[in-house]
């Protein structure tokens, strides 16, 4: 029987051991998604217990604890901090299987030296311990990314943003971390939400352009995209339903920008026209400026409609949506491929069933521009786990080219989920060793090696051209 989570956790062979420990776990991490606050970087925030800096804003802890039955005033709700972390580590160890438990064990290991199994029995002695040591030094925000060697954060920031944290964070020599926004212009493109229109305001002010027209939105989007790129900026990030393949004429396009802009409801084959226009534009423009563009889709959005009305959005009532055609994801990028304007490209679905489709998707649209210029993105989601993972990997692996593969994101609000790259790490490490002793690739620990620190870390940093140090 193995050890509970030793220092050869999930690794099975002498291969997976070797790769792991020589090549990928001094790797810096690049964190090129996650939701993390600029802010809170900058002014170094402290937390003074685990309750804070664990449960704070996961809605993965969240989901779980409503599976086993907790009330939500232990969750959300006005429960003391002591008691909301009881309840949590009575769930959790009974979390068997759920990746919740082994991220929540590697940062108990890795940020607070416990080496235990968190349950109702242990709960006590975990509160203290954590207690005692954030109030010490080096758990700051930046104190936990400087503990996880972590080279690159990118921050997820709205066309709007100021971006005044970032301009001082990149002033300051003393963090050594580089910490970049990356663009998410979501509420510009949700044409269909009740906010749009007042965002659309929020814009022209910001950026003193006059949105009357769809021409002016995207004359506005350039020059905050201008702002972004002088703040080093070379990413974005999208959030889909799916990737569409709806063109419409200029003139249909300002048509329906000028009926919602009056007030009017759009229907969703109108919807649809928009958002293709949008994306259409915001690619042209990536390519302009040497950009990366992410799209995420697959998901369905706050389904709990009552606890959306109570709690609003990301707070862990979305689900997988089994919608995302193939033929229009294939469709899209054909058209910017056709019209000069297809940027270096990360596709994510949430759903596990559309692996297959993304990557002979992405061999249709490769080209000596770039390393994988069309990659499949990470498990995300309600895939990073050990199965989800091993899927995405094995996948690209089958159909597409695992070396160029630009690795792992935390896509997390959390300053102590930096242990999923070592658990992403983990699971490549062993999955490339069973090939190796199955006799499915040779020995070559030169070449598993280079393999292994480029999907950990090289990989990301060359495609999206990130400076690592100060």
């Amino acid at each position: 029987m193995a050890a509970f989570m030793d220092k050869d956790f999930l690794l099975n062979t002498p291969t997976a051991r070797r790769l792991f420990h020589e090549f990928a776990e001094g790797c810096p991490i690049i964190d090129y998604h996650c939701h993390l606050s600029p802010q809170e970087i900058w002014e170094d925030r402290r937390y003074e217990n685990i309750t804070q800096v664990w449960l704070g804003g996961d809605h993965y802890k969240w989901r779980l604890m409503r599976c086993a039955g907790v009330e939500e005033k232990y969750i959300t709700g006005d429960a003391d901090e002591h008691e909301k972390f009881l309840k949590w580590a009575e769930v959790l160890g009974k979390a068997i299987g759920n990746p919740l438990y082994h991220w929540s064990h590697l940062e108990l290991q890795r940020f607070f030296g416990w080496y235990g199994a968190l349950s109702a029995r242990t709960a006590e002695e975990v509160w203290q311990l954590t207690k005692e040591k954030l109030a010490g030094e080096g758990f700051s925000a930046r104190g936990l990314i400087a503990r996880s060697n972590v080279a690159v954060i990118c921050t997820t920031d709205d066309p709007v943003d100021s971006l005044e944290y970032h301009e001082k964070l990149a002033a300051d020599a003393s963090f050594a971390t580089v910490v970049l926004p990356a663009w998410r212009p979501d509420k510009a493109m949700n044409i269909e939400k009740d906010t749009w229109k007042a965002y659309i305001a929020r814009l022209a002010e910001v950026s003193g352009v006059a949105i009357d027209s769809f021409e002016a939105l995207k004359k506005a989007l350039s020059l905050r995209m201008d702002f972004f790129a002088a703040h080093g900026c070379t990413l974005s990030d999208h959030a889909l339903n799916y990737v569409m393949d709806a063109p419409a004429s200029p003139e249909a396009v300002e048509a329906i920008f000028a009926r919602r802009m009056a007030g009017e409801a759009v229907t969703a084959a109108e919807e649809a026209a928009f958002k293709y226009a949008f994306m259409f534009f915001c690619a042209g423009e990536y390519v302009r400026r040497g950009w990366a563009m992410q799209l995420h889709y697959g998901c369905r959005r706050d389904n709990n409609l009552t606890m959306f009305d109570r709690l609003g959005p990301d707070t862990g009532y979305d689900c997988i949506n089994n919608y995302a055609p193939s033929a229009e994801t294939a469709a899209f990028l054909g058209a910017l491929e056709k019209a000069g304007a297809l940027p270096r490209t990360i596709l994510y679905s949430l759903n596990p069933n559309d692996n297959q489709a993304i990557d002979t998707i992405c061999g249709c649209f490769q080209s000596s521009e770039a390393v994988s210029k069309i990659q499949h993105g990470s498990a995300w989601w309600f895939n990073d786990h050990f199965q989800g993972m091993t899927d995405q990997l094995t996948s690209l692996a089958n159909l597409g080219y695992l070396a160029g593969f630009v690795g792992m994101l935390t896509d997390s609000r959390s300053f102590l989920s930096y242990p999923r790259h070592e658990y992403f790490r983990r699971i490549l490490c062993r999955l490339l060793g069973e090939w190796v002793e199955d006799g499915r690739y040779p020995d070559d620990m030169e070449l598993l090696g280079e393999i292994v620190r480029g999907i950990s870390f090289e990989n990301a940093r060359n495609y999206f051209g990130f400076p690592t140090r100060k």
